[in-house]
């Protein structure tokens, strides 16, 4: 399900790295394929979260190749980081993919990913800054963002009533959220339940103005007063009890601790109103942005591009391809099908017009930061959320040194 999109088994990842690894020969820089001309069968691996997008890009990649002539097979993979990193190595990659942003720099860094950004018909300023940002490596923009999601708080509101809240404790800032959680924990509720891994307790290194790269993705700055600020903030939730992690609460996920109303708050991202739904339909909750840190608002995106393979033949109609799954009107279709966000800002209007409770979300694209935008970092990031899974009794300087340390390595510096 989409909770799990940003994390991926470090079986996987070690064997997808290896194949990468080797394909780093292969020639995807030297532009051996010539281009093709006339029309294109185009080969299309998506990583689905389910039967309703797989059949919303089916759908659209069929009337795509109807309207052009072309033709199109979608396929959805049981595991997209694998088989790209297979099909890459063996020389046979399909036209068109899916990259998730916590693997663009990967492939991009040995020359997999053709830039075509440059190229698409009226230009790129449509899409979010932030989201550019992400599929951007050394100074190129290479693919264009499908959707995305974000961070966000929720608050079930019959557990707010309960501990006699108002609309007054919402907490827009960190200390608000301290002193809410603490009249919650006094009416014996869990106040919040947040993920043990970076993929949530970063959103407050960001809103404290820290990150764990560089903007370029060149130089580590995990060590540093802001990040400091933001662990040590963390742990003392977590030690006086105002936060929880998932397992401590017998939960396999945030959102379903707040689903078995296990806390009166949760930080997840756009994909728990699905869960919600399907699963705890009747539980009552409201969505606000986080709270504001030191720095001002920030938050964390997830988000995947449309890849074009450098080795493909039909790269003129793959961008085609690319321009119709990202016009407008398309994104919001998807929007409706699986419960993405539109990447392109012009979408916003006509998104909230379908889903005026997700203002918050879409809203926090504005400040939102994206994964760690550099190659060889998965063993590093592994061992940094595993060192934040012991935060509560941990060395918040220690882990930020360590963590330093190992995003320096592998950068090379």
């Amino acid at each position: 399900m989409a909770h799990t999109r940003s994390r991926i088994g470090a079986a996987v990842v070690a064997a997808a790295a290896l194949l990468l690894a080797s394909a780093c020969g292969s020639g995807f820089d030297d532009d051996a394929s010539p281009q093709a001309t006339g029309k294109a069968d185009l080969q299309i691996l998506i990583g689905s979260s389910g039967d309703a997008e797989t059949n919303a890009v089916k759908s659209a990649a069929a009337a795509w190749a109807s309207s052009t002539g072309n033709t199109a097979t979608v396929t959805p993979a049981q595991d997209i980081n694998q088989q790209l990193g297979q099909a890459f190595a063996g020389g046979t990659p399909p036209d068109v993919f899916y990259v998730d942003a916590s693997r663009f720099a990967d492939y991009a860094s040995v020359g997999a990913l053709e830039p075509y950004a440059d190229r698409v018909a009226g230009g790129v300023d449509d899409f979010y800054p932030a989201l550019r940002e992400t599929f951007t490596f050394d100074g190129k923009l290479y693919c264009i963002p499908k959707d995305f999601s974000t961070l966000a708080l929720q608050i079930n509101t019959d557990l707010w009533a309960q501990a006699k809240l108002t609309d007054a404790d919402v907490p827009t800032t960190w200390e608000q959220l301290r002193a809410t959680a603490e009249k919650l924990k006094a009416a014996k509720i869990q106040p919040l339940v947040i993920g043990d891994t970076r993929d949530r307790i970063g959103a407050f290194m960001v809103s404290a103005g820290g990150w764990i790269v560089s903007a370029d993705g060149k130089t580590a700055t995990a060590d540093t007063p802001e990040n400091l600020d933001a662990l040590t903030y963390v742990q003392g939730l977590l030690k006086d009890g105002l936060v929880a992690y998932p397992k401590t609460v017998d939960s396999g996920w945030g959102g379903e601790a707040f689903g078995k109303a296990k806390a009166a708050m949760v930080i997840e991202g756009n994909w728990i109103k699905g869960a919600m739904q399907n699963d705890f339909p009747n539980v009552k909750y409201k969505v606000v942005q986080l709270p504001a840190g030191p720095a001002g608002k920030g938050t964390l995106s997830f988000t995947q591009c449309w890849g074009i393979s450098a080795k493909s033949k039909f790269k003129d109609q793959a961008i085609n391809f690319v321009q119709a799954m990202t016009s407008a009107d398309q994104q919001l279709a998807y929007a409706k099908a699986f419960g993405v966000m539109p990447s392109r800002a012009s979408a916003k209007a006509g998104y909230l017009s379908q889903f005026p409770n997700d203002a918050a979300f879409i809203d926090s694209a504005e400040f939102a930061q994206g994964p760690v935008n550099a190659p060889k970092m998965d063993s590093v990031l592994a061992d940094f959320d595993s060192q934040l899974q012991g935060l509560a009794n941990g060395n918040p300087k220690a882990i930020l040194q360590r963590l330093q340390q190992n995003v320096a390595t592998a950068l090379g510096g």
